[in-house]
């Protein structure tokens, strides 16, 4: 149990984490629309490309888009993807993207709560590590995810294609 940043003072809610049903779609497009002021799930357009990558992720049993919420509000959310490899002897190593919590939603815990169970999820399946990838311009997130026990071991690289 965490104490809810906008809940009444010592009162503490039980925020869930789980898969994202696709009602949830429009809020977690929310989350990911602009992580630096609330976006009304309302205004958010689902388009095809959206409705078919979210039915890949919940088809999936590699893939995880989660939430977490208090009640029907979604306050954040993750995608959890699970690789299988050689390294590690074998073992999967989960792979942590697209982390947000709702604008008005953060310095209350959340986030910290939301990359902890995530954690605990990959290591009860089994996983070997966890990683994560972020944009080198989030540095608050990047010293966040350090306050976890993040370690910054390789430089990544991309190519949009």
């Amino acid at each position: 149990m965490v104490e809810v940043k906008g809940s009444p003072r010592g009162r503490l809610r039980t925020v869930i984490l789980r898969p994202a049903t696709r009602a949830e779609l429009p809020a977690v497009l929310a989350l990911l629309a602009d992580e630096e002021r609330l976006v009304d799930p309302a205004s958010v357009t689902v388009t095809e490309p959206y409705e078919r990558a979210f039915a890949d992720i919940a088809a999936d049993p590699r893939n995880e888009m989660l939430v977490l919420t208090d009640g029907e509000l979604v306050l954040g959310c993750l995608q959890l993807t699970y690789i299988p490899g050689l390294g590690k002897g074998g073992a999967e190593r989960a792979l942590i993207e697209a982390v947000r919590i709702r604008a008005d939603r953060r310095g209350g815990g959340l986030g910290r709560e939301l990359m902890e169970r995530a954690v605990a999820r990959a290591k009860q399946r089994g996983c070997a590590l966890v990683q994560l990838t972020s944009d080198k311009r989030r540095t608050d997130a990047h010293r966040f995810y350090a306050s976890l026990g993040f370690a910054r071991s390789h430089d990544g690289f991309k190519l949009a294609l």
